[in-house]
C-alpha cells in the first residue's frame, strides 16, 4: 500500500506520515520497483496505535517507547497523564471562570476587558498589597463573584477587610455567594463568610444571619449574633447570652445585649434571660459572675430587682458584683 492509499485510510497526511518515518515510528516494510514507500498491513496498524495513543496525549517520544520496550509498562505514563490532564483542566477552567466574569462586567471595550483582566490578575497576586488595592479599585470594574471567592479565601485581615468593604458596595449579589462559605468544611472559610454577611447591606444578608444563629459552629453563631445584635435584631438574644456564659467576646456580646434592651419589654425579656441561667444551675462561678456584670448594661426594674436577689448569693463575687453595680444605678 503506497503512502497516498494509507493517508486516505488513516487519516494521517502524507506530510505527517513522511515525518514519522524521520523519527523512526514507522518504518515501511519495502519499496516499490520505482522506488516508492510501500506499507504493509501491519505498517498501517502501527499508524493507527500511533495516533491512538497521541489522542490521550502522549508525546511521540513516549509513544516510540510504548511501542518499541519490551520492558516498558504503562501505569506510570497513564498516572503522569491523568495528573497532566487534571493540571490542564484546572487552567481551562481557571480560564474560563476568568472570561465569564470578563464577560459578567459588560465591557465596553477592549481598554474595559484589559482593565478587567488586570484586576482579576491583581486579585490573585502574591503580594498583599497588590491585592488590597486591586480590592479597593474593584467596586465597579469587577463581578461581585471574583470579589465573593476572593474573600473568601483571603487570610491577609487587611487585604480581607477591603475586600468586605467592595463586597459591601458592589451593589447586590454577593450575599448568596457568601452563604455558601458558611457551610465550608474549613474553619476559617466559615469564618471569613460570616465576617463578609456581617458587612454587607440589606434583607438578604440579614436573613443569612438569621440562619447562621443555627449554625453548629459556635464561632458562626457568635458573629452572626454580634451583628443582628447591632441592628437591633432580637432573634440574636439567646446567642449572645450563650456566648457570655461561655466566654466568647462576653464583652462585646454584653453590650449588644444593652443595644436590645432599647424598650421596657426588650430590657424586661432580657433580664429575665441572663437572671434565669445565673440561677438555672447549669452555669459555674465564672459564668454567672459574666452574667451577674452583663445586668449592668440592662436597664429597668427587672434587672435591678435581680441585682438585688443577687446580694445574698452565694458566691461572694457575685454577691459583690451585685451590690457594686447597684450602687452604680442609684439603687444600692
Amino acid at each position: 500500500m503506497l503512502i497516498g492509499e494509507v493517508a486516505r485510510r488513516s487519516g494521517v497526511s502524507a506530510r505527517m506520515l513522511r515525518h514519522y518515518e524521520s523519527l523512526g515510528l514507522v518504518r515501511p516494510s519495502g519499496r516499490t520497483g520505482s522506488g516508492y514507500r510501500e506499507y504493509s498491513g501491519e505498517d498501517v496498524r502501527r499508524v493507527f496505535h500511533i495516533e491512538s495513543l497521541r489522542a490521550v496525549g502522549l508525546s511521540l517520544r513516549e509513544i516510540g517507547r510504548a511501542l518499541d520496550d519490551p520492558g516498558f509498562t504503562p501505569s506510570a505514563l497513564v498516572d503522569d497523564l491523568i495528573l497532566r490532564t487534571r493540571e490542564r483542566i484546572a487552567a481551562e477552567t481557571e480560564l474560563l471562570t476568568r472570561l465569564r466574569r470578563v464577560r459578567a462586567a459588560d465591557p465596553a471595550a477592549w481598554e474595559d476587558v484589559l482593565q478587567v483582566l488586570a484586576l482579576l490578575r491583581a486579585l490573585g497576586s502574591t503580594s498583599a498589597g497588590t491585592r488590597q488595592r486591586a480590592a479597593l479599585a474593584s467596586v465597579d470594574g469587577v463581578p461581585v463573584e471574583a470579589l465573593a471567592q476572593a474573600a473568601l479565601g483571603e487570610g491577609d485581615p487587611y487585604v480581607a477587610g477591603a475586600l468586605r468593604w467592595a463586597l459591601s458596595r458592589s451593589g447586590g449579589g454577593g450575599a448568596a455567594l457568601l452563604a455558601k462559605g458558611l457551610s465550608s468544611p474549613v474553619a476559617a472559610v466559615r469564618d471569613r463568610a460570616v465576617r463578609s454577611l456581617a458587612e454587607l447591606p440589606g434583607r438578604e444578608a440579614a436573613a443569612l444571619l438569621r440562619d447562621a444563629l443555627a449554625s453548629p459552629d459556635p464561632v458562626v453563631r457568635g458573629r452572626a449574633a454580634l451583628a443582628l445584635g447591632a441592628q437591633g435584631e432580637a432573634a440574636a438574644i439567646p446567642v449572645l447570652v450563650d456566648m457570655i456564659i461561655a466566654g466568647s467576646n462576653d464583652t462585646d456580646a454584653a453590650d449588644a445585649l444593652s443595644v436590645l434592651a432599647d424598650d421596657d419589654a426588650a430590657a424586661d425579656r432580657i433580664a429575665s434571660l441572663l437572671v434565669g441561667r445565673i440561677g438555672d444551675g447549669t452555669s459555674g462561678p465564672p459564668a454567672r459572675g459574666r452574667l451577674t456584670q452583663a445586668l449592668a448594661g440592662i436597664p429597668g426594674p427587672t434587672a435591678s430587682r435581680a441585682l438585688a436577689g443577687l446580694l445574698g448569693d452565694g458566691d461572694p463575687a457575685v454577691a459583690l458584683t451585685a451590690a457594686y453595680l447597684l450602687r452604680l444605678r442609684g439603687d444600692g
